[in-house]
């Protein structure tokens, strides 16, 4: 079962006086980064919150944006007048001294600076468990809708994946049925250069050194290995889109593994037929490699 990164789910939940919105996007990320907006004066939370979420979201960016609106913005905000009158005080002296006595700061400004607007850093226990118990019911509620949108687009992917290997497996099942054929032309076409080279050069070469370089080559342009290896890493593949869960690091990797034996294979084939095939190929494995990008 697979799930994308990519993702949205919401809730809102009340409960007497409190009131808490909780909206989760999630996009692709090769590892687990969360941003997090939270109401001010509610930091002692982010550490529940970023592990209520990463019990369930093993990879990709989290924007988080949770409103709590209740009993913290009823009473624990305050203007802190000191603070206030000497901002009012000092940009009155430095306006008369620019010539500009006429000047009047205007309030709504200056309560954006800092040190302003302040809020109570500590409530009591029995409070913040309250606040706690209600802002995890509803961000497990944004999560499931989350989660939800994310699976069933993670099923539609893993559809798509399961037709391109399949593709690779026909076209590397063709490459198997063409590797056979590699050498025998290439040891008429040495033996014809060689005689030809003996002829102009007055001598003879001896069978066993026509051997010799024959199994050079034969050894250069053996893929069997090659074909193994990819059909393991086929059948590795297959059964981690069919079976597991958060396996996008296995994925990725696997897909890096099956260019490179397909790499491998072109190379040192050196056939005309053989190389369509890996063109076809490296193209399925592209189209895989960027919805691998995608899955957690």
């Amino acid at each position: 079962m697979l799930y994308s990164m990519t993702g949205f789910g919401s809730a809102v939940c009340k409960q007497e006086n409190i009131s808490v919105s909780v909206e989760l996007k999630t996009v692709n990320n090769r590892y687990f980064k969360l941003s997090l907006r939270l109401t001010d004066g509610y930091g002692a939370l982010e550490q529940r919150i970023e592990s209520l979420l990463r019990s369930v979201i093993e990879r990709g960016t989290i924007n988080a944006n949770i409103r709590i609106i209740g009993t913290r913005e009823d009473c624990g905000f305050q203007i802190n007048t000191a603070v206030l009158e000497s901002y009012v005080q000092q940009l009155s002296d430095v306006a008369a001294e620019l010539g500009q006595a006429s000047y009047t700061p205007l309030l709504d400004r200056l309560v954006l600076l800092p040190g302003v607007i302040v809020t109570e850093n500590e409530k009591s226990e029995s409070e913040n468990e309250k606040i706690w118990t209600l802002l995890e019911k509803t961000t497990r509620e944004a999560l499931n809708t989350l989660q939800t949108m994310r699976k069933t687009e993670g099923e539609a992917m893993a559809k798509d994946l399961i037709t391109n290997v399949e593709s690779l497996r026909q076209s590397i099942g063709n490459i198997t049925a063409l590797a056979p054929r590699v050498a025998p032309p290439y040891r008429q076409k040495l033996k014809e250069r060689i005689e030809k080279a003996m002829m102009e050069q007055g001598v003879s070469l001896g069978d066993a050194d026509f051997v010799r370089e024959l199994a050079v080559y034969a050894d250069r342009c053996d893929i069997s290995e090659e074909l193994v290896r990819f059909q393991s890493h086929l059948e590795q593949f297959t059964s981690a889109v069919e079976t597991q869960v958060s396996c996008g690091r296995k994925l990725d990797f696997l897909t890096q593994e099956l260019f490179r034996e397909a790499n491998t294979i072109g190379s040192k084939a050196n056939d005309a037929d053989i190389t369509k095939h890996v063109i076809e190929i490296k193209t399925a494995i592209e189209r895989i490699r960027e919805m691998v990008q995608n899955i957690e």
